[in-house]
């Protein structure tokens, strides 16, 4: 089995980290662009896409800071997915940072799957 390398992007984001954080700290803001659809029960969070779905698990959270996820059917034990803000603390600019795990050669993939995902949710919170 290969070992998967673990990648993280940053995309500057003109919003509140509050109001970010409902966008991926919450099923209701995540279905607004990541899945058709995302439901939660306790800390298993289940998420749509064209009728398939797939279940995560949320292993940390800090309301308004970062959320960070595992793939339940994702055997491997060191990978998960993690949206993280962060705030310039000079320029008060915001940040979000996305961390994943890709195999080597599906790396450019997953990195260009993310950045189309972010430009949905910066499309869908106008920032």
């Amino acid at each position: 089995m290969s070992t998967k390398i673990k990648f993280e992007i940053e995309f500057p984001i003109h919003a509140s980290p509050q109001m970010l954080y409902q966008y991926f700290g919450t099923p209701s803001g995540l279905s607004e662009w990541f899945a058709d659809n995302v439901n939660s029960r306790g800390e298993i969070y289940t998420f749509i896409w064209d009728g398939s779905e797939e279940k995560a698990k949320v292993l940390q959270e800090r309301p308004g800071e970062k959320i960070k996820f595992k793939w339940v059917e994702d055997g491997d034990s060191k990978t998960y997915f993690e949206f993280r803000i962060e705030v310039d603390e000079i320029t008060k600019d915001v940040s979000l940072i996305v961390t994943d795990f890709a195999d080597d050669d599906e790396l450019d993939e997953a990195k260009m799957f993310w950045e189309n995902q972010i430009d949905e949710l910066k499309h869908t919170i106008g920032a």
